[in-house]
């Protein structure tokens, strides 16, 4: 090592030091650059990265697993010295999230006098600069060993480079690092703050910056095939957000649309679900919701305790509502018949209840509101979930029940042969093949 590198390489560490506030203490090592900021002072929330708010201050543990620090390093004495972001960290290049954006030991032999070109070997250059210890932690078991370094890769999709070109700067998503020692995981990006540009009203403003989910987030496809792509152009059909990681489960925080997955939201979802389903289905599919609401896993708390009581209005103002997770022939059927609620009951039980209206109501003449054949026009699906033909036509069909009932109006026959055509069967259900009715409209 020559003279003019071993003084540049102290005037390196005086200048490191002193920036930094430490000083040698007699016969004690120099300690630098192991938390945030000295004596592990609390980060102002001013210096974290735009999004942080308190209390929840911390980024994604499941986006941003946790790291294994083992460094010494003082951003802020190394940016004091006109060190750029860029001169340690290849940022500028980077188009995916899974690249290794941390300085490697040749990034810093040139001012440290050292030489990594063989990791199993590492040669110092005989300053305090260049000793192992001044930048890793060391083992304390004798070995004096470098302790392994870890930052797993995060959990979602990013391209350094098009938010470089774009003319956004580091601390526009990392913080105030210029005036920390160690950059630890808190200095790592909120979704709040990243939603400031990709979530904004005006278009124009926003340009690329799409607000769509799989924007930042890993999707997979129906077969778990993960797509972890450094583009997206559009929403991919059949892909959600993935949701599972070895790190935990992704959920969304309490400031997204009061979507927050807390002990509370069994209560408070169907309001978010009201207010914006799209956000639910990036991460749900349909099957999810109809597994509690169809009644397979319902929970006991979808209904009030006397809705048994109370379901009947409901059924014939919405039935709508009520078949979005109930099959009449499976649901309500079964439990009809058993308390003969139903035609096809048992004839006993059938007499103690009743479905329909009071006879005069329902079916004596004249016709009025209520009667069975307002009903039938209105909604005949409701009818076919208990009722077969075999009933109507018992009525309606031949001679019927005091001589047959005519179901038809007294203009039908202008556009019966329309409705013969169409389909023959439900005329073929009350007349023969050959009958003159039949003949009138074919």
């Amino acid at each position: 090592m020559n003279l003019r590198a071993w003084i540049g390489s102290v005037l390196f560490l005086v200048t490191l030091l002193v920036s930094a506030g430490f000083a040698f203490a007699d016969g004690a090592p120099v300690t630098h650059g192991t938390e945030a900021l000295p004596a592990g002072a609390k980060v102002p929330l001013k210096w974290l990265p735009p999004g942080a708010f308190e209390p929840d201050r911390g980024p994604s543990d499941v986006v941003f697993p946790a790291q294994q620090m083992t460094l010494r390093f003082n951003h802020k004495g190394h940016l004091a010295l006109g060190l750029k972001c860029a001169s340690c960290h290849a940022a500028g290049s980077s188009q995916k999230s899974s690249d290794d954006l941390i300085p490697t030991g040749r990034t810093c032999d040139t001012c440290h006098a050292t030489d990594h070109g063989d990791l199993g070997k590492v040669l110092g250059g005989g300053s305090p600069t260049s000793e192992c210890a001044f930048c890793h932690t060391l083992a304390t078991d004798g070995t004096k060993r470098v302790l392994p370094f870890r930052v797993p890769k995060p959990n979602m999709v990013f391209n350094h480079k098009k938010h470089l070109d774009r003319n956004i700067n580091c601390q526009q998503c990392h913080g105030a690092v210029e005036e920390l020692e160690l950059a630890t995981r808190d200095q790592l990006p909120r979704m709040r703050g990243c939603l400031g540009c990709h979530q904004m009203t005006d278009t124009a403003a926003r340009g690329d910056a799409k607000g769509a989910c799989e924007t930042c987030h890993v999707t997979e496809g129906s077969n778990g095939a993960t797509q972890l792509l450094p583009e997206r152009k559009g929403v991919q059909t059949g892909f959600r957000m993935k949701t599972a990681f070895p790190e935990g489960t992704l959920k969304p925080p309490r400031w997204l649309g009061n979507a927050a997955h807390g002990p509370d939201f069994i209560d408070r979802h169907k309001m978010v679900a009201a207010s914006n389903s799209e956000l639910c289905a990036n991460c749900h599919k349909e099957d999810f919701c109809t597994g509690c609401h169809d009644g397979r896993v319902r929970p006991k708390n979808i209904h009030p305790g006397d809705y048994l009581q109370m379901h009947p209005v409901d059924a014939r103002l919405a039935s709508s509502k009520c078949t979005s997770c109930h099959r009449e022939q499976s649901f309500c059927l079964g439990c009809h018949q058993r308390l003969g609620i139903s035609m096809s009951g048992p004839k006993d039980v059938r007499e103690a209840g009743r479905f329909h209206p009071p006879k005069q109501i329902w079916s004596d003449a004249p016709r009025k509101p209520g009667h069975h054949s307002q009903d039938a026009q209105r909604n005949l699906n409701a009818c076919v979930s208990c009722h077969i033909e075999r009933d109507c036509v018992t009525c309606h069909g031949g001679p019927g029940i005091g001589g047959g009932f005519n179901p038809h109006n007294s203009s039908f026959v202008s556009s019966c042969s329309y409705q013969y055509k169409r389909n023959p069967r439900p005329c073929l259900v009350c007349h023969e093949p050959g009958s003159k009715a039949i003949s009138t409209c074919r």
